[in-house]
């Protein structure tokens, strides 16, 4: 049957809707499709911008030098760097001038300044002039104000030498003083030895036995004149340092029972060091002791030195010292050189007539190792064997002497090198033959008014062995350990060790660092050391 007009109409009427959801579906997927074409197309381009971008960005910073930055004059930041710098100076001497509100605010300019550097450096571009314009106007303000309390270049640089000249001067105070007092303190004998001296000796007097020892040592006797054996002398007027100069070489030594000690001493402590030294045991070590009053060859008609030490200007000259208004060091004034255990020691073969050749200690000495090999040690024909003392920071002849002086001048290499006494070898048949001790009174005579050298033994010594001394291996003899730093390797391998200096071990202001090394050889349980409250 044949459909109507009206039926046909109304099916597409029905079917219009559904087309209109494919075409939009349609239509949907035509969008997606050319988004998708979009961004491939223009995702390369970006790409390409921003490493173009990136690129143009390395080769500024690539061209961007920060040492070229401060040099250039122009620069910006080297004009901000020069005012810190100078505001800096400025606030010290605000605050030195108590213009304390003024170095205030030029400290809270300085900080305002590094944070504008600081953030620039983050960036790392070069500063421009309008984003620091305002503080640099705000710190030229304040340094040209800072010229107006005279802060400026010329007055800062005079009061600056103004400072240091006053600085100097209170340095050289302080330095003398330091040296006055550390003299005094060197100078000072301890409680504790003045209480074993006044022991030792009460025990002495006390006991007869000590005495009676002493005088019927027939043996001993034998001993102190015999050469084959090795003969050491010491000159002190201090038992404890005696000992340890004793203990230590008798317990370094291969055969200790072949060493002999000569101790000289004064009256005062004659009685103390004879009691100390037979007392105790020292391993077999022959000890001797003796006192300089009984040597009748030792006057003043025969020793130059207690002519000059009876003169009353000399004394005046070493206590008071007033004489010279001061002008010479306080060292210089140890009463100690007025002691002739300072000047014994150019007298050895009239103190022991019978040796050929013996060792001389100082009394500030420890022994580390066996000392026989000193008494095998060529001395080519030269009476005195010792270390010299020329190396490093140590001095030569023009150190020690005046050669202002036309007789020392004519006499003296003022190069040659000095030595040291603490450890030294005589070789007493030479010294007898070529009459040494004339030649150290030769020198004392002519030094009568102090103008060849001040004070002191080692001067005269430099004198009177003048080409007479032999080198010794520096090994056997270490110097410094009462005043300065001492190598380590130097110190183990030392054979002996001198305590030169202020800085004894046995004081308070001894170094601590090398106390130990002294110390080991004291026995501090021994009941007179207890007694006297010894460490």
């Amino acid at each position: 049957m044949r459909r109507s007009r009206q039926e046909f109409r109304r099916s597409v009427k029905r079917r219009w809707l559904p087309n209109v959801f494919w075409l939009t579906l349609c239509g949907f997927m035509a969008l997606l499709f050319i988004l998708f074409i979009s961004r491939h197309r223009v995702g390369p381009t970006s790409r390409s911008l921003l490493s173009k971008r990136s690129y143009m960005q390395d080769k500024t910073l690539e061209s961007l030098n920060a040492t070229d930055e401060m040099v250039n004059p122009n620069s910006i930041t080297r004009k901000l760097n020069d005012q810190i710098q100078l505001a800096k100076a400025f606030v010290v001497i605000a605050k030195e001038n108590n213009n304390l509100q003024f170095a205030w605010e030029l400290s809270a300019q300085i900080r305002n300044s590094q944070i504008l550097l600081s953030n620039n450096a983050l960036t790392r571009s070069p500063l421009k002039l309008r984003e620091s314009n305002t503080a640099i106007k705000d710190m030229a303000l304040l340094l040209f104000q800072a010229q107006q309390y005279h802060y400026d270049s010329a007055t800062v640089i005079m009061r600056l030498k103004a400072r240091i000249q006053d600085l100097e001067e209170q340095t050289s105070l302080v330095t003398e003083r330091s040296s006055k007092y550390g003299q005094i303190a060197a100078e000072e004998v301890p409680k504790s030895l003045f209480c074993l001296g006044v022991g030792l000796t009460t025990e002495w007097f006390k006991q007869s036995k000590l005495q009676q020892k002493v005088s019927g040592n027939m043996q001993k006797d034998a001993k102190l004149k015999d050469n084959n054996l090795y003969h050491f002398c010491v000159f002190s007027d201090n038992i404890l340092a005696t000992s340890v100069v004793v203990n230590s070489t008798s317990l370094n030594a291969k055969n200790p029972d072949r060493i002999v000690f000569h101790l000289v001493t004064d009256e005062v402590n004659y009685a103390a060091m004879n009691a100390w030294f037979t007392m105790n045991d020292f391993h077999g070590v022959t000890v001797n002791v003796q006192k300089f009053e009984d040597f009748t060859w030792l006057n003043a008609s025969y020793v130059p030195v207690l002519k000059q030490l009876q003169d009353s200007d000399t004394k005046s000259y070493y206590f008071s010292g007033s004489n010279d208004g001061g002008k010479t060091p306080i060292k210089f004034r140890n009463p100690k050189y007025l002691s002739m255990l300072n000047h014994i020691r150019f007298y050895i073969p009239e103190v022991f007539p019978d040796l050929k050749k013996v060792v001389f200690l100082d009394d500030d000495v420890v022994v580390q190792k066996d000392l026989s090999g000193l008494f095998t040690v060529d001395l080519n024909g030269n009476v005195n064997g010792a270390v010299e003392t020329c190396m490093e920071t140590f001095h030569r002849y023009h150190k020690y002497l005046n050669y202002s002086h036309p007789l020392i001048r004519s006499h003296f290499d003022p190069d040659a090198c000095g030595w040291a006494f603490g450890m030294n070898v005589f070789d007493l048949v030479e010294w007898r033959k070529r009459n040494v001790t004339g030649i150290y009174h030769y020198w004392q005579e002519k030094n009568i008014d102090r103008t060849l050298w001040k004070l002191g033994t080692l001067p005269p010594g430099l004198l009177t062995f003048y080409g007479l001394t032999e080198p010794l291996d520096p090994m056997w003899h270490v110097l410094g350990l009462g005043y300065t730093n001492v190598d380590s390797q130097l110190i183990k391998n030392g054979a002996v060790l001198h305590f030169n200096g202020n800085s004894k071990p046995w004081l308070k202001i001894g170094m601590e660092k090398y106390k130990p090394l002294w110390e080991k050889f004291v026995d501090y349980t021994h009941p007179m050391l207890e007694q006297c409250n010894f460490r």
